[in-house]
């Protein structure tokens, strides 16, 4: 049914609790899917309407009841993977559409995923992670998309008591996505459903296929000041375009035109005994 009359609830609770697949399946066996509009979400239907290509390998991750992948279907896309770890969430998309050519459905995690995709959809994906888990989010979608693929979709611009939903702003996210990818769009939503109406970002952003994207699980960070402080010396290593590190203190995203060396890194972490790095090659 059409939803647009409802408030955003998105199951609003106090992130005490592993955001696993036990919680989000809990979620739907209760029917707590606020996050659920029940259609398209129209900036996204929009978009898809000016695609031209319809074998395009596309990746819906978080896809919950994929409304947005029946609307591709139904535009004749014939290329498209979707991927959630709530099992009702797939076993309902399979009840619903697992019939359908074209259409590949995975439970799993998307963070373990492997595949090449030339556009991934956002929706109501990102602001239902853990915002520790920022870094990792831009680093595995750089790694899932090809070299001229597209991030597209929306992100809440605005801040909620608790979450899920987990907000945040322009600035953060621009600051977030910055040399990782090219900024083809980034702007407020201009149609958004009414309950959602000047609090969604409408993003597409173009893979930096030049860049490289690396990630680093670090020890030893104890307060912001600390964080700020190494941001700002290894941003000024050479080559090196942004540096991110996650709220949690535990992630360090780099992008830079060179891959950065770990004797450099060390190096430039050398003042204080407790910083550890260690690359992330691969989630399993």
């Amino acid at each position: 049914m059409n939803e647009e009359n409802k408030t955003i609830q998105c199951c609003v609770t106090v992130c005490d609790k592993p955001l696993n697949a036990d919680f989000w399946n809990q979620q739907y066996a209760s029917g707590k899917t606020g996050w659920d509009i029940g259609m398209p979400s129209p900036p996204i239907a929009a978009y898809v309407d000016k695609l031209e290509n319809k074998e395009l390998r596309i990746l819906i991750p978080g896809c919950g009841n994929a409304y947005e992948a029946e609307y591709l279907l139904d535009k004749g896309f014939t290329n498209i993977t979707l991927i959630d770890i709530a099992p009702l969430a797939v076993e309902r998309i399979m009840s619903k559409m697992g019939h359908r050519k074209g259409l590949n459905i995975i439970l799993g995690d998307f963070f373990t995923h492997n595949e090449k995709y030339d556009l991934i959809i956002e929706q109501t994906f990102f602001c239902a992670l853990p915002p520790q888990m920022r870094e990792m989010y831009v680093w595995k979608m750089f790694q899932l998309l090809s070299d001229e693929g597209i991030l597209t979709g929306l992100l809440f611009n605005k801040m909620f008591d608790s979450g899920p939903p987990f907000g945040g702003s322009k600035a953060e996210y621009a600051q977030l996505f910055k040399a990782a990818f090219h900024f083809k769009s980034f702007q407020e939503a201009d149609n958004s459903i009414t309950p959602r109406a000047n609090s969604e970002l409408f993003i597409e952003l173009l893979k930096n296929s030049e860049a490289i994207v690396s990630l680093y699980n670090f020890e030893g960070i104890t307060c912001s000041g600390c964080r700020n402080t190494i941001i700002k010396q290894v941003s000024e290593i050479n080559k090196v375009l942004n540096v991110s590190i996650s709220s949690d203190f535990s992630q360090m995203l780099i992008v830079s035109d060179i891959e950065i060396s770990k004797d450099v890194l060390e190096k430039t972490l050398a003042y204080d005994a407790k910083y550890q790095i260690k690359k992330v090659d691969i989630i399993a």
